[in-house]
């Protein structure tokens, strides 16, 4: 069973890398949020690997991940939630990237608020993870501290804030994407009126 590998990326883009292993091209699946952090084509990156069997005779697919932590939460994702392949894990993992540690301390607290507001899980999924999660990442250390304040309440739909979502989708920003975003700076600055060109300043920060 493959653990790691480490070789060339040959080719990156937003869901998998192609990397050259002592002459052999892997090509393994990965997060946006991995991708990012991944060197151009000709640098070296070393992934640890979760391999997957599809039903019925089908290939070998690989997922890799920068850290142990995230290969472990993958693995939650996929073997603990009802109804969620490896695929759709990936998917849960890429929103979860944002602060591993606040999405921990969210499903532990079972903070849907957070989940919904800074990680865009719909409340159905919110309440689908902390159920399934439950008891489950008290063992698993995810390095750094938590850094979003615990969800106070939703972020405000009127004023400066609802402009600012506005002005986002305006430039092209998907409407999730941008209330995301723009949910996190509420929780920073505690839903309190903000400029909206200050808005989309910081939030375009984390788009």
């Amino acid at each position: 069973m493959i653990a790691s590998l480490r070789g060339v990326v040959l080719v990156r883009d937003l869901e998998s890398v192609v990397l050259d292993v002592g002459g052999v091209g892997h090509e393994i699946h990965v997060t946006t949020a991995t991708a990012s952090r991944l060197p151009a084509p000709g640098g070296e990156a070393l992934l640890f690997i979760v391999a997957s069997f599809a039903m019925y005779g089908g290939g070998e697919t690989l997922y890799g991940f920068l850290s142990q932590p995230e290969k472990a939460m993958f693995c939650a994702f996929r073997d603990e939630i009802p109804g969620t392949g490896a695929k759709k894990a990936l998917e849960f993992l890429d929103k979860a990237s944002k602060s591993l540690p606040d999405f921990r301390r969210a499903v532990m607290d079972r903070d849907e608020k957070l989940l919904c507001g800074v990680f865009g899980f719909t409340k159905k999924t919110a309440t689908k993870i902390v159920d399934a999660l439950k008891g489950k990442l008290e063992d698993l250390r995810v390095p750094g501290a938590p850094h979003f304040a615990a969800a106070r309440g939703e972020m405000p739909s009127n004023g400066s804030w609802g402009q600012a979502l506005n002005a986002l989708e305006a430039l092209g920003y998907k409407f999730n994407d941008a209330r995301t975003a723009l949910q996190a700076l509420a929780e920073e600055h505690g839903g309190k009126e903000i400029p909206t060109e200050q808005l989309v300043r910081q939030a375009l920060k984390r788009l």
